[in-house]
Protein backbone atom coordinates (compact mmCIF):
# COMPACT_ATOMS: atom_id res chain seq x y z
CA UNK A 1 0.00 0.00 0.00
CA UNK A 2 2.89 2.08 0.70
CA UNK A 3 3.62 2.62 -2.81
CA UNK A 4 0.38 3.93 -4.20
CA UNK A 5 0.07 6.12 -1.02
CA UNK A 6 3.82 7.51 -1.88
CA UNK A 7 2.50 8.36 -5.73
CA UNK A 8 -0.88 10.66 -4.33
CA UNK A 9 1.85 12.45 -2.44
CA UNK A 10 4.05 13.04 -5.23
CA UNK A 11 0.81 13.75 -7.61
CA UNK A 12 -0.14 16.58 -5.19
CA UNK A 13 3.00 18.49 -5.77
CA UNK A 14 5.14 16.94 -2.15
CA UNK A 15 8.68 16.35 -2.88
CA UNK A 16 9.35 12.45 -1.53
CA UNK A 17 12.21 10.57 -0.25
CA UNK A 18 11.66 7.27 -0.28
CA UNK A 19 12.70 3.98 1.45
CA UNK A 20 10.85 0.29 1.84
CA UNK A 21 12.12 -3.11 2.92
CA UNK A 22 12.14 -3.51 -0.87
CA UNK A 23 14.88 -1.98 -2.76
CA UNK A 24 13.39 -2.80 -6.26
CA UNK A 25 10.33 -0.86 -5.26
CA UNK A 26 11.34 1.96 -3.45
CA UNK A 27 14.06 2.59 -6.31
CA UNK A 28 10.88 2.33 -9.39
CA UNK A 29 8.97 4.61 -6.86
CA UNK A 30 12.20 6.90 -6.83
CA UNK A 31 12.09 6.48 -10.81
CA UNK A 32 9.00 7.17 -11.32
CA UNK A 33 8.29 10.08 -9.24
CA UNK A 34 11.20 11.76 -9.52
CA UNK A 35 11.55 10.74 -5.83
CA UNK A 36 15.00 10.47 -3.42
CA UNK A 37 16.24 6.86 -3.10
CA UNK A 38 17.05 5.87 0.63
CA UNK A 39 19.53 3.31 1.74
CA UNK A 40 18.31 3.37 5.06
CA UNK A 41 14.86 4.84 6.96
CA UNK A 42 17.38 7.67 8.58
CA UNK A 43 17.98 9.24 5.60
CA UNK A 44 14.54 9.45 4.92
CA UNK A 45 14.12 11.32 8.08
CA UNK A 46 16.91 13.95 7.48
CA UNK A 47 15.27 14.47 3.81
CA UNK A 48 12.28 15.26 4.65
CA UNK A 49 9.95 17.03 7.78
CA UNK A 50 7.28 14.09 8.12
CA UNK A 51 7.30 10.80 7.29
CA UNK A 52 4.56 8.29 6.55
CA UNK A 53 5.56 4.27 7.03
CA UNK A 54 2.85 1.02 6.45
CA UNK A 55 4.70 -1.61 7.37
CA UNK A 56 2.99 -5.44 8.53
CA UNK A 57 3.84 -5.80 12.33
CA UNK A 58 4.89 -4.37 15.74
CA UNK A 59 8.47 -4.97 15.07
CA UNK A 60 8.58 -4.35 11.83
CA UNK A 61 7.46 -0.88 13.00
CA UNK A 62 9.67 -0.11 15.93
CA UNK A 63 12.67 -0.93 13.83
CA UNK A 64 12.35 1.44 10.99
CA UNK A 65 11.46 4.33 13.76
CA UNK A 66 13.65 3.76 16.52
CA UNK A 67 15.77 0.44 14.88
CA UNK A 68 19.74 1.27 14.36
CA UNK A 69 19.03 2.79 11.37
CA UNK A 70 15.43 3.79 12.04
CA UNK A 71 13.61 7.15 10.98
CA UNK A 72 14.35 9.16 14.75
CA UNK A 73 18.53 9.12 14.32
CA UNK A 74 18.03 11.49 11.28
CA UNK A 75 14.94 13.88 12.66
CA UNK A 76 15.16 17.01 14.18
CA UNK A 77 13.03 18.67 16.92
CA UNK A 78 9.38 18.92 15.67
CA UNK A 79 9.78 16.04 13.11
CA UNK A 80 6.44 14.51 12.53
CA UNK A 81 6.13 10.70 11.98
CA UNK A 82 2.92 9.09 11.16
CA UNK A 83 2.67 5.25 11.51
CA UNK A 84 -0.04 4.22 9.07
CA UNK A 85 0.70 0.52 10.17
CA UNK A 86 -2.01 -1.77 11.91
CA UNK A 87 -0.05 -2.36 15.33
CA UNK A 88 0.10 -2.88 18.70
CA UNK A 89 -1.66 -0.02 20.12
CA UNK A 90 0.13 -0.43 23.96
CA UNK A 91 3.51 -0.55 21.68
CA UNK A 92 2.78 2.17 19.43
CA UNK A 93 1.83 4.41 22.38
CA UNK A 94 5.22 3.51 23.73
CA UNK A 95 6.89 4.48 20.82
CA UNK A 96 4.54 7.86 21.03
CA UNK A 97 6.28 8.22 24.66
CA UNK A 98 9.90 7.67 23.37
CA UNK A 99 10.09 9.89 20.25
CA UNK A 100 8.15 12.81 22.01
CA UNK A 101 11.35 12.87 25.07
CA UNK A 102 13.20 13.33 21.85
CA UNK A 103 11.06 16.52 21.10
CA UNK A 104 9.74 14.92 17.74
CA UNK A 105 5.69 13.87 16.86
CA UNK A 106 4.42 10.78 16.35
CA UNK A 107 0.65 9.82 15.31
CA UNK A 108 -0.93 6.62 15.12
CA UNK A 109 -2.82 6.57 11.86
CA UNK A 110 -3.84 2.90 10.55
CA UNK A 111 -5.78 2.86 7.27
CA UNK A 112 -8.57 1.21 5.26
CA UNK A 113 -9.39 0.61 1.95
CA UNK A 114 -6.69 -2.17 1.06
CA UNK A 115 -4.98 -1.91 -2.11
CA UNK A 116 -8.03 -0.35 -4.62
CA UNK A 117 -8.30 2.54 -1.80
CA UNK A 118 -4.48 2.84 -2.04
CA UNK A 119 -4.39 3.37 -5.42
CA UNK A 120 -7.63 5.47 -5.56
CA UNK A 121 -6.51 7.81 -2.83
CA UNK A 122 -9.93 6.79 -1.51
CA UNK A 123 -8.12 5.45 2.16
CA UNK A 124 -10.23 5.96 5.41
CA UNK A 125 -7.92 6.78 8.18
CA UNK A 126 -8.27 6.63 11.82
CA UNK A 127 -5.77 8.98 13.79
CA UNK A 128 -4.70 9.23 17.33
CA UNK A 129 -2.12 11.52 18.73
CA UNK A 130 -1.79 15.26 19.41
CA UNK A 131 -4.95 17.08 17.33
CA UNK A 132 -2.62 19.96 16.49
CA UNK A 133 0.06 17.77 14.54
CA UNK A 134 -2.59 15.76 12.74
CA UNK A 135 -3.90 19.01 11.54
CA UNK A 136 -0.40 20.38 10.65
CA UNK A 137 -0.14 17.73 8.54
CA UNK A 138 -3.84 17.08 7.25
CA UNK A 139 -2.99 18.31 3.57
CA UNK A 140 -0.72 15.23 3.53
CA UNK A 141 -3.46 12.77 4.62
CA UNK A 142 -5.94 14.52 2.28
CA UNK A 143 -3.76 13.34 -1.09
CA UNK A 144 -4.16 9.95 -0.10
CA UNK A 145 -7.83 9.40 1.30
CA UNK A 146 -11.49 10.37 1.04
CA UNK A 147 -12.10 9.71 5.36
CA UNK A 148 -10.15 11.18 7.98
CA UNK A 149 -11.43 10.53 11.90
CA UNK A 150 -9.68 11.92 14.68
CA UNK A 151 -9.65 9.70 17.36
CA UNK A 152 -8.31 10.79 20.08
CA UNK A 153 -4.63 10.82 22.33
CA UNK A 154 -1.72 8.75 21.31
CA UNK A 155 -2.92 4.77 20.76
CA UNK A 156 -6.47 5.64 19.93
CA UNK A 157 -6.63 5.38 15.74
CA UNK A 158 -5.46 1.70 16.36
CA UNK A 159 -8.17 0.94 18.60
CA UNK A 160 -10.77 2.44 16.45
CA UNK A 161 -8.56 0.20 13.29
CA UNK A 162 -8.74 -2.96 15.40
CA UNK A 163 -12.46 -3.02 16.18
CA UNK A 164 -13.32 -1.97 12.50
CA UNK A 165 -11.16 -5.68 11.43
CA UNK A 166 -12.68 -7.75 14.33
CA UNK A 167 -16.20 -6.84 13.05
CA UNK A 168 -14.42 -7.18 9.24
CA UNK A 169 -13.06 -10.75 9.77
CA UNK A 170 -15.67 -11.77 11.81
CA UNK A 171 -18.31 -10.92 8.95
CA UNK A 172 -16.03 -12.89 6.34
CA UNK A 173 -15.93 -16.07 8.49
CA UNK A 174 -19.89 -15.88 8.27
CA UNK A 175 -19.47 -15.26 4.86
CA UNK A 176 -17.22 -18.57 4.57
CA UNK A 177 -19.66 -20.51 6.74
CA UNK A 178 -22.51 -19.55 5.15
CA UNK A 179 -21.60 -19.76 1.31
CA UNK A 180 -20.05 -23.14 2.01
CA UNK A 181 -23.56 -24.13 3.57
CA UNK A 182 -25.64 -23.06 0.85
CA UNK A 183 -23.43 -24.37 -1.86
CA UNK A 184 -23.60 -28.06 -0.23
CA UNK A 185 -26.99 -27.46 0.25
CA UNK A 186 -27.88 -26.77 -3.34
CA UNK A 187 -28.61 -23.59 -3.44
CA UNK A 188 -26.53 -21.84 -6.53
CA UNK A 189 -23.96 -19.23 -5.09
CA UNK A 190 -25.10 -16.68 -7.48
CA UNK A 191 -28.24 -16.88 -5.68
CA UNK A 192 -27.31 -16.98 -2.55
CA UNK A 193 -25.53 -13.70 -2.81
CA UNK A 194 -28.23 -12.31 -4.38
CA UNK A 195 -30.72 -12.88 -1.62
CA UNK A 196 -28.05 -11.79 0.87
CA UNK A 197 -27.58 -8.47 -1.29
CA UNK A 198 -31.42 -7.53 -0.80
CA UNK A 199 -32.41 -8.92 2.81
CA UNK A 200 -30.97 -7.40 5.95
CA UNK A 201 -27.82 -9.54 6.40
CA UNK A 202 -26.42 -7.12 3.03
CA UNK A 203 -22.64 -6.30 3.94
CA UNK A 204 -20.40 -4.69 1.42
CA UNK A 205 -17.38 -6.55 2.15
CA UNK A 206 -19.30 -9.82 1.34
CA UNK A 207 -20.84 -8.24 -2.19
CA UNK A 208 -17.05 -7.27 -2.63
CA UNK A 209 -15.37 -10.61 -1.84
CA UNK A 210 -18.03 -13.59 -3.45
CA UNK A 211 -17.50 -12.81 -7.12
CA UNK A 212 -13.71 -13.39 -6.60
CA UNK A 213 -14.73 -16.79 -4.62
CA UNK A 214 -16.79 -17.92 -7.02
CA UNK A 215 -13.94 -17.27 -9.74
CA UNK A 216 -11.48 -19.18 -7.51
CA UNK A 217 -9.64 -15.82 -7.62
CA UNK A 218 -7.41 -14.97 -4.78
CA UNK A 219 -5.04 -12.39 -5.50
CA UNK A 220 -3.84 -10.37 -2.66
CA UNK A 221 -5.83 -7.20 -1.73
CA UNK A 222 -5.16 -7.93 1.95
CA UNK A 223 -3.76 -11.00 2.82
CA UNK A 224 -5.33 -13.73 5.46
CA UNK A 225 -1.71 -13.57 7.21
CA UNK A 226 -2.17 -9.62 7.96
CA UNK A 227 -5.81 -10.23 9.33
CA UNK A 228 -5.12 -12.80 11.33
CA UNK A 229 -2.52 -10.72 13.17
CA UNK A 230 -4.69 -7.74 12.85
CA UNK A 231 -7.82 -9.86 14.75
CA UNK A 232 -4.66 -11.37 17.48
CA UNK A 233 -3.85 -7.87 18.34
CA UNK A 234 -7.63 -6.72 18.42
CA UNK A 235 -8.20 -10.05 21.31
CA UNK A 236 -4.73 -8.67 22.86
CA UNK A 237 -6.53 -5.43 23.27
CA UNK A 238 -9.94 -6.80 24.36
CA UNK A 239 -7.67 -8.87 27.58
CA UNK A 240 -5.96 -5.89 28.23
CA UNK A 241 -9.35 -3.67 28.86
CA UNK A 242 -11.53 -6.92 29.89
CA UNK A 243 -13.84 -7.23 27.31
CA UNK A 244 -14.72 -11.22 26.48
CA UNK A 245 -14.81 -11.64 22.27
CA UNK A 246 -15.38 -15.16 22.37
CA UNK A 247 -16.34 -15.52 18.16
CA UNK A 248 -13.46 -13.49 17.28
CA UNK A 249 -10.94 -15.68 19.06
CA UNK A 250 -12.59 -19.24 17.06
CA UNK A 251 -12.30 -16.23 14.26
CA UNK A 252 -8.43 -15.80 14.59
CA UNK A 253 -7.69 -19.64 14.66
CA UNK A 254 -9.56 -20.12 11.61
CA UNK A 255 -7.78 -17.87 9.80
CA UNK A 256 -4.61 -19.19 11.92
CA UNK A 257 -5.67 -22.81 10.29
CA UNK A 258 -5.62 -20.69 6.46
CA UNK A 259 -2.34 -19.32 7.17
CA UNK A 260 -1.05 -23.66 8.16
CA UNK A 261 -2.24 -24.68 5.21
CA UNK A 262 -0.48 -22.33 3.00
CA UNK A 263 -2.64 -19.38 2.06
CA UNK A 264 -1.00 -16.76 4.11
CA UNK A 265 0.17 -14.60 1.26
CA UNK A 266 -3.07 -14.94 -0.69
CA UNK A 267 -6.39 -12.62 -0.15
CA UNK A 268 -8.67 -13.11 2.95
CA UNK A 269 -11.59 -14.12 0.76
CA UNK A 270 -9.25 -17.36 -0.02
CA UNK A 271 -9.74 -18.12 3.64
CA UNK A 272 -13.05 -19.70 2.61
CA UNK A 273 -10.84 -23.24 1.42
CA UNK A 274 -10.60 -24.45 5.00
CA UNK A 275 -14.33 -24.77 5.50
CA UNK A 276 -14.92 -26.32 2.15
CA UNK A 277 -12.09 -28.76 3.02
CA UNK A 278 -13.63 -29.65 5.87
CA UNK A 279 -17.48 -29.75 4.29
CA UNK A 280 -16.09 -30.97 0.96
CA UNK A 281 -17.29 -28.55 -0.97
CA UNK A 282 -16.17 -26.16 -3.23
CA UNK A 283 -17.85 -22.86 -3.74
CA UNK A 284 -17.64 -21.68 -7.96
CA UNK A 285 -20.38 -20.07 -10.80
CA UNK A 286 -21.12 -22.82 -13.01
CA UNK A 287 -18.58 -21.04 -15.46
CA UNK A 288 -15.79 -22.08 -13.45
CA UNK A 289 -16.37 -25.48 -13.18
Amino acid sequence: MGGPMARHLAGAGHTLAVWSHNRKKANELAESTGAVFCEFPDEVSRQSDCVFLCVGDTAMSRDVILGPRGLVHGAEPGFVIVDCSTVSPLESSCMANELREKQIEFLDAPCTGSKAGAENGTLTFMVGGPVEVFERVRPYFEAMGKSLYYCGESGMGLRAKLTQNLILGNLLQAFNEGLVLSTKAGVAPEMMLDILNNSAARSGLIAAKAPAVFKRDFSTNFSVKWLSKDIRLAIDLASEIGVPVPLTALAQQLYQAAVAKGYGEEDICGSIRVIEELAGCEVKSAESV
